[in-house]
């Protein structure tokens, strides 16, 4: 397929970008800087897209403010919001308009549209939460109706706690990790619905391929962890300590907002649409997927 890509230069779009194209599909990459061949400019604040995109088969969307970097003060909630909702309702707006659309929109969001739920099981079909990250999954996912209006088949993989050496909750703390100087954050009870990068990439693969996935996708592990579990399996695997906790105060006092949202919250989610659609996780538990990743 021809699939047009936004975000290919983050953490999941780096990686999707080589497995698309060794299965024989042809990448146009969306971004707000670059230009060139197989690159179309866009500004989501702009609603401008300077290029063509007929012929286009297939989207995945994956751009968007990070939300793990920095403060959240009300000039960054703006940015996070704006950049989610006005990117999706752009790219949507603008595929749907096409003489023959695209067969098939993934436009991701996140685990965060659940809130903290403490030890309910989380499938599809749950609630959303109450808080601003869930608020932001809602409004993320529904502009992109103008595509569903106009029959694509749209896709929302909710992607957990995202396990790669390169970047995320894995990459930023290995270093600390390394060092012993790891730890539970709060009282480790948490549930930590993790994925290793390789199952978000074939996950969205999955989707793109499989007609009978559709709407919101649970994108974790079947097999998830407590913060606790997920504590000891990475000292196991790197073979440290980690009996240094971190507080919650002392992550609220560090991280604002975002340690509530990011680290504290319960997430306890089962990716049942994925295993109903035959989607073959590489990695579902932890050990392996850790000691896949690190090379251990």
């Amino acid at each position: 397929m021809n699939v047009l890509i936004s975000g290919a230069t983050g953490l999941i779009g780096s990686a999707l970008i080589p497995e698309l194209e060794a299965g024989g599909h042809k990448v146009t990459r969306l971004s707000r800087s670059q230009r060139g061949h197989g690159t179309i400019r866009w500004d989501p604040e702009a609603g401008t897209i300077d290029g063509d995109l007929e012929g286009t088969e297939a989207v995945v969307h994956l751009a968007g403010e990070s939300i793990a970097q920095g403060r959240w003060n009300p000039e960054k909630k703006r940015r996070i919001l704006r950049s989610r909702v006005n990117g999706t309702r752009l790219l949507a707006e603008k595929v749907a308009a096409l003489g023959t659309p695209p067969k098939v929109m993934v436009s991701t969001s996140a685990v965060g549209y659940y809130g903290d739920r403490g030890d309910e099981v989380l499938t599809e079909e749950s609630a959303s939460g109450t808080d601003f990250l869930a608020g932001v999954c809602r409004e993320w996912e529904a502009a992109a109706e103008p595509a569903r209006r106009a029959g694509i088949r749209v896709v929302h993989p909710r992607i957990g706690i995202v396990l790669s050496p390169r970047g995320g909750a894995l990459g930023t703390t290995l270093p600390i990790f390394k060092l012993g100087g790891g730890g539970k954050i709060g009282d480790g009870n948490q549930w930590w619905s993790w994925v290793a990068l390789d199952d978000v990439v074939g996950s969205i693969v999955h989707a793109l391929t499989h007609e009978n996935v559709e709407g919101p996708v649970n994108v974790g592990a079947p097999n998830p962890t407590t913060n606790a579990g997920y504590t000891k399996v990475l000292g196991k695997v790197l073979g440290r300590p980690t009996v240094l906790p971190l507080p919650a105060p002392a992550a609220r006092v560090m991280l604002g907002e975002v340690a509530d949202a990011l680290l504290l919250a319960s997430q306890r989610m089962r990716p049942a649409k994925l295993e109903d659609t035959d989607y073959a996780f590489r990695y579902p538990q932890l050990e392996g997927a850790l000691r896949h990743l690190l090379g251990r």
